[in-house]
């Protein structure tokens, strides 16, 4: 069975709480004049709210170890069909985790069970979560226990280049992305389509950028011009059509950070901070799905008020740049080694907590409930928007509202006769090459979105001839539901067209049948007995367990 002991995150809120304020944790917002006060006329207030952070992160660093055991005991089995959902659903349905977060999680767990020394030390809080998640590739066999010691004493730097030695750590340094802008007219936009939905066909799943990375691709093998490495006087060329959307991690300035270490005797003059172990929870081979479920939401309670204090006092921590007076090259640095964490897991709660600053809507929607996977979804809106999403935030699953806001944005879009793609700088290169060579072909200055149309205009040509699609019934009631998997809550493609009533109890394959339903739905969760579904498509009616069911809720 399950057992947990309860969050003193509470207790390191209290300064800023009043007593009778119960469990839910709701900060109000520093104002720019308490910021002011508390960073500069006041080096008291300012270290306290740099401790709480600090005991907050250690908190949410043990919460996640027993979140990752749990996520790895919940893949075991028939547990995950028994709840209906796949793994990275569940976790930010459920959990409000991220997709990507959530694998990180489930990984660590799987691999704990084969590194006792390392499960026992990550447990115990002498080696925390980033200093773990460094060693895990080769903290095994014979092994394990130097690393594990390693782990205890070292920085994460130092960490990083001993497992980046040991061939276990490639070179890390995280693309920047940009934002491909451009005006296309009607005829450009239908040519433009019809290249996405071509290039879909021939990649099934595959991502927007894949797909203009794709046409990019047909036209470079024609008019080879593009470079193996990012051309900053292409990228120039496409002016304002590409818009940094930030630079992704920066390159550690490892010497910097090094004499830092030195110089600092390794932050020696920092307040020292307990360790704080692992809660007490024990995951049962006997355990039922539901077991887990109920063990994975009460910790998942535990992290977000963690969270929001990470969030609350990791954003004034950073916009008043205190780490650098503490003795970090970088807000990065500060979060492996001070806190623990990930920096992008940090820079995403300050992120969110910085918009809330500035929005008294996105404060009220915080204020509701609403988790942070959806507060984060909600915070793209600008202000005059966002009371009117609220609601219906509240009513759908994650990842309905996510498709709702995008076929919102796509319409708007639309309307200004705008395309806009998110792209990684290796994508954005191959582009802006292939525009470049595009207009040097034809000796003319072409517009960004003229290019695009003989781009696609060109894939088209290329390809579309060759590809033939089966109108089969699946075919079509797939293209009738986007493509996307009908049950509630899934993110994924749909793969498959389940009878809602099965020809062997004499439904058809007429369309009202016939509902899309991705592989694991279909296989797994509906003819494994724990999903149901009645109804004619698309006015569907699900059922898990032989319960109504909408989907999976927080």
């Amino acid at each position: 069975m399950f057992t947990v002991r309860n969050s003193p995150a509470q207790d390191a809120a209290a300064a800023r709480r009043p007593a009778s304020a119960g469990a839910v944790l709701d900060l109000e917002p520093f104002t720019s004049a308490e910021l002011d006060a508390l960073f500069r006329g006041g080096e008291a207030e300012a270290d306290f709210c740099e401790e709480i952070l600090a005991r907050a992160a250690r908190g949410r660093g043990a919460v996640d170890v027993a979140l990752a055991e749990g996520l790895h005991a919940l893949r075991q089995g028939d547990r995950l069909p028994r709840l209906g959902c796949h793994l990275d659903d569940y976790a930010r349905e459920v959990l409000d985790l991220g997709r990507r977060a959530a694998e990180e999680l489930a990984r660590l767990g799987r691999e704990l069970g084969g590194r006792p020394l390392l499960r026992e030390a990550l447990r115990s809080g002498r080696v925390r979560l980033r200093a773990a998640q460094t060693v895990l590739g080769v903290a095994k066999g014979d092994e394990e226990r130097v690393w594990v010691e390693r782990a205890a004493r070292l920085t994460v730097r130092e960490l990083e280049e001993r497992v980046r030695r040991a061939g276990a750590l490639p070179d890390e340094d995280e693309e920047a992305w940009l934002t491909l802008r451009a005006t296309l007219d009607d005829e450009e936009r239908a040519v433009v389509d019809e290249a996405l939905e071509l290039a879909g066909e021939l990649m099934p799943g595959s991502s927007r950028m894949e797909q203009v990375e794709a046409m990019a691709q047909e036209l470079a093998s024609v008019l080879p011009a593009h470079p193996d490495v990012p051309d900053a006087d292409h990228l120039r060329e496409m002016g304002g059509a590409l818009r940094s959307v930030g630079a992704g991690t920066q390159a550690r300035v490892h010497q910097r950070a090094a004499e830092l270490e030195a110089e600092t005797e390794r932050w020696s003059l920092l307040s020292a901070l307990p360790k704080v172990p692992v809660p007490g929870a024990t995951f049962e081979a006997g355990a039922t799905a539901q077991e887990l479920d109920a063990a994975l939401r009460e910790l998942a309670r535990l992290r977000a008020q963690w969270d929001d204090l990470v969030g609350y006092c990791g954003l004034a921590v950073k916009k008043s740049r205190m780490y650098q007076l503490l003795g970090f090259a970088s807000f990065r640095q500060y979060c492996e080694e001070r806190l623990g964490l990930s920096a992008r897991s940090v820079e995403q709660r300050a992120a969110l907590e910085e918009r809330r600053w500035r929005s008294p809507e996105l404060r009220e929607a915080k204020r509701q409930g609403l988790p942070f996977e959806k507060l984060r979804l909600l915070a793209r809106l600008p202000d005059g928007e966002l009371a009117g999403w609220t609601p219906r935030a509240h009513a759908f699953t994650c990842v309905a509202l996510r498709r709702a806001l995008d076929l919102e944005a796509e319409r708007q879009l639309r309307a200004r006769r705008t395309i806009r793609v998110p792209l990684p700088l290796r994508i954005a290169s191959l582009l802006a090459s292939a525009v470049h060579a595009l207009r040097q072909h034809l000796r003319t200055p072409l517009s960004i979105g003229t290019c695009l149309g003989l781009l696609a205009q060109h894939f088209v040509d290329t390809w579309g001839r060759t590809v033939k699609v089966a109108r089969t019934r699946s075919r079509k009631a797939r293209d009738r539901d986007g493509g996307e998997c009908q049950v509630p809550g899934c993110s994924h493609r749909a793969a498959h067209a389940h009878h809602v009533l099965f020809r062997s109890q004499g439904g058809g394959d007429e369309p009202e049948n016939l509902a899309a339903i991705c592989a694991y739905h279909h296989l797994r969760c509906l003819h494994g007995g724990f999903l149901g579904v009645t109804g004619r498509a698309p006015d569907l009616r699900w059922s898990l367990l032989g319960e109504p069911w909408d989907g999976p809720r927080p």
